[in-house]
């Protein structure tokens, strides 16, 4: 065995809690250099971003349905947090075992770079150079593990007094390797700011809608204390997507490509979408992964360029019977034709309650067509819309299980008062929202107990496309009370009480709470 393996193995090489430091260091330099690499282009993706994406997109649906349960909106960041401890966990197992063979560390970072490596060509659109942030941070990775081992290993072989000369430099190249991770994260971070369309999204002015939505009637808004406001704000209206960073679209870059089975495929620019006749209305969105009496509904008021009318100029095939749509991410859906041409209000919107669409609500572009669940109807960061049918392609969920068509259900949901809380005996007000979007909601009804259903008052609505508040005057007596709501739709149908999980096409039964009054 030659003198410099023999000093890297064995008892006399450094010792484990070095070799883990030394590991955990590697990692997060790997992070940080990561960080500073991926700013420079805006195509590039942290490896992190990357190997988390790979795994959103090959995990099983009930494992993303326990994430959304789990951690609600956060469930991306939770997902990069948890990726990047492992990340930081291999790194001190790659040190510890680095301690012994150094050819051992060499082979767990070079794993884990082609890793990142591996993930970042899976993303759509990649190109060779893509890889580039993973390759750089692993070779700064690689280079901090065998620098620190070598500094405490060195010192160790040559008696007492270097070797704590070695421990001291140990440490002096340990903080200096968190200098520089941080250095190039804060610098990488500052960089990127150029890359945030933010500002480019705040100095566009929208034209105008050629049809502008219904003013909404008197009595929209009931005004109870606790129940949702008929408009969602924009800052609180729910994200359920895939993309766990939000995508950066240049609109001077951006382009819509209409294409498939038509006669006539048509590629449009962001101004040229803008320069065409736009519709306005108030459309309820909801998705499919909401449970009952969940919060993954809102309203907006969209602006956008009517689908239909797109899809009329490019010619479609009358046979198609499916327009997949497709994001900047590669993620797509799959919406039934008869739903986008049978008059009812389908955008590509480019607008939402009065603004240029939000970068984590799909700018420049989105699909809303109401009526469907989000996943075969809402895409985000629109690029392309493919005219075919659905016996030639299966969309991004359909592919995981998920059902081809997704009308919504009708749904009640109890705002207030809360489950589970404590309230006075006497008046109260028991109140929500109800949707059954495009079909619209005739009545909701509320049973305390065992009690008689009883009919709620419902809030004006401008059309069928927007969920319906509701309210009921109850005189509440003291004791713990069960408080039941259904709706029915405006075909006449009652809402089910069969109990149904989300997948494979929503979930249903009746929101119910309990409640316990003081006297």
């Amino acid at each position: 065995m030659r003198p410099s393996e023999a000093r890297s193995s064995g008892a006399s090489g450094p010792k484990g809690a070095a070799g883990a430091a030394a590991g955990a260091a590697a990692a997060i330099v790997a992070l940080g250099v990561a960080e500073g690499i991926r700013s420079l282009r805006a195509t590039w993706e942290h490896p992190v971003v990357s190997v988390a994406s790979w795994i959103v997109d090959r995990a099983p649906s009930w494992l993303k349905m326990f994430a959304i349960r789990t951690f609600g909106t956060a469930d991306k960041p939770a997902l990069l947090v948890g990726t990047t401890v492992l990340l930081i966990g291999f790194g001190v197992v790659i040190g510890v075992f680095a301690c012994r063979r150094r050819t051992l560390g060499v082979a767990g970072i070079s794993f884990l770079a082609m890793v990142g490596v591996g993930a970042a060509w899976s993303r759509p659109g990649a190109s060779l150079d893509t890889a580039v942030p993973s390759v750089l941070s692993g070779l700064a990775s690689l280079l901090t593990l065998l620098l620190l081992l070598h500094t405490v290993a060195s010192g160790a072989a040559e008696g007492p007094m270097p070797e704590r000369m070695a421990r001291r430099r140990f440490l002096v190249f340990l903080g200096a390797a968190g200098a520089v991770a941080g250095t190039a994260g804060v610098l990488g971070r500052q960089a990127a700011k150029r890359f945030d369309i933010g500002a480019i999204r705040a100095r566009i002015r929208l034209p105008s809608a050629r049809d502008s939505a219904p003013a909404h009637p008197t009595g929209t808004e009931l005004a109870v204390p606790g129940v949702t406001p008929f408009i969602t704000p924009n800052r609180r209206f729910y994200r359920v997507d895939t993309a766990l960073a939000v995508p950066q679209v240049d609109p001077e870059r951006w382009r819509l490509r209409i294409r498939g089975s038509v006669r006539r495929p048509l590629t449009l620019t962001y101004r040229e979408l803008l320069a065409r006749p736009l519709t306005e209305r108030d459309i309820t969105l909801v998705c499919v992964s909401n449970e009952v009496g969940g919060p993954y509904a809102g309203t907006a008021r969209w602006l956008g360029v009517r689908l239909d009318e797109l899809l009329e100029e490019a010619g479609p095939d009358p046979a198609a019977d499916q327009l997949v749509s497709r994001s900047v991410d590669g993620w797509t859906a799959g919406t039934p034709m008869a739903a986008v041409r049978d008059g009812r209000d389908a955008l590509v919107a480019v607008g939402m309650n009065g603004e240029p669409l939000p970068a984590r609500h799909g700018f420049p572009a989105r699909l809303v067509v109401p009526g469907l669940y989000g996943y075969t109807s809402a895409t985000k960061w629109l690029t392309e819309l493919e005219v075919t049918t659905f016996a030639a392609y299966d969309a991004y969920w359909v592919r995981r299980g998920w059902a081809r068509r997704a009308p919504i259900k009708t749904m009640t949901r109890i705002d207030t008062p809360r489950g589970l809380s404590r309230l006075r005996a006497g008046p109260v007000a028991i109140g929500g929202v109800a949707w059954a979007v495009h079909r619209g909601v005739d009545a909701v009804e509320v049973r305390i107990d065992d009690g008689p259903w009883r009919r709620a008052r419902l809030g004006a609505v401008p059309s069928a496309d927007t969920w319906r508040q509701w309210v009921l005057d109850w005189d509440a007596p003291p004791g713990r009370h069960t408080i039941t709501a259904r709706a029915v739709d405006g075909t006449g149908r009652v809402q089910t009480d069969r109990r149904a999980p989300p997948i494979p096409d929503g979930a249903s039964g009746w929101h119910t709470i309990v409640v316990n009054v003081d006297p």
